[in-house]
C-alpha cells in the first residue's frame, strides 16, 4: 500500500521526532511547567534583547506579541511560544489581571497586597481564577492559540511552598488545599497552564 503524503497535523502530532520550540519569556517556572504539559516538545527560553512590554488589555494580545517578536528573532524555522497570565479576583473587578506580575510597587510582595486588599472580602465573595493565553506561530507561519482557566477562591493566608507566583494563596474548586500545597505534579495536569498546553494541542490536531 502506498504511503499516505505527509500532512500539518502529522507535523505537529507525529511521535518519530520532538518539537522544538523557543518559548518567548524569561520565566524559568514557565518554561519547567510548559515542558511538563508537552513532554514532546524541546522548549528552551528564547535567548533575546528587547521583550515586548506587556501594553496589551487582554492575556491574548501580550501572548500573541510575544510569539511574534519570537518569530522575528529566530526566524521562520522554528516554533514560538507566546504565553501571558495571570489572576482575576472578582472582588476587585478582575484584578489584577493583566498587570499580576506588576501590580505591586517595587519592593512589595504581590501576595500580601492582594491579602491585604481583601483583608474585609467575606470567604464567599473572594472567588477568583487562574488564565493563562498561549499562542504558537509555527514554522510556516501558522499561528495556533490555547486558553486555559483554574477556577478557585483565595485564602486568606499563604500556604504551602511548590509553585510560584500567587500559588499560596489560590483555592481550586473542588479542592481544600491552595495550589501551592497541592504542588507541582498536581499542577502537570490542572493548572490554567497546562490547559491552555492542552487547548493548543487540540487546535493543532484540528486545523
Amino acid at each position: 500500500m502506498p504511503s499516505r503524503p505527509t500532512t500539518k497535523r502529522d507535523s505537529e502530532t507525529s511521535s518519530a521526532e520532538p518539537i522544538k520550540a523557543r518559548l518567548a519569556s524569561r520565566n524559568e517556572h514557565k518554561l519547567t511547567e510548559l515542558r511538563a504539559a508537552l513532554p514532546r516538545w524541546e522548549i528552551e527560553l528564547l535567548d533575546a534583547d528587547g521583550y515586548p512590554s506587556e501594553e496589551g488589555e487582554t492575556f491574548y494580545e501580550n501572548a500573541r506579541a510575544k510569539a511574534h517578536f519570537g518569530r522575528g528573532v529566530t526566524g521562520p524555522g522554528i516554533r514560538v511560544l507566546g504565553e501571558d497570565s495571570g489572576l482575576e479576583v472578582d472582588a476587585l473587578d478582575g484584578g489584577p489581571g493583566v498587570r499580576s506580575n506588576r501590580w505591586a510597587a517595587p519592593g512589595e510582595d504581590h501576595v500580601e497586597k492582594l491579602l491585604s486588599e481583601l483583608r474585609v472580602v467575606e470567604e464567599r465573595h473572594r472567588g477568583a481564577r487562574y488564565v493563562c493565553e498561549l499562542v504558537c506561530v509555527s514554522p510556516d507561519g501558522r499561528e495556533l492559540r490555547g486558553s486555559g482557566t483554574l477556577a478557585g477562591r483565595i485564602a486568606e493566608a499563604p500556604r504551602g511552598s511548590e509553585g510560584f507566583g500567587y500559588d499560596p494563596i489560590l483555592i481550586p474548586e473542588g479542592e481544600e488545599r491552595t495550589v501551592a500545597e497541592l504542588g507541582n505534579e498536581w499542577k502537570t495536569s490542572n493548572s490554567h497552564r497546562a490547559r491552555a498546553a492542552a487547548a493548543l494541542l487540540r487546535q493543532a490536531l484540528e486545523d
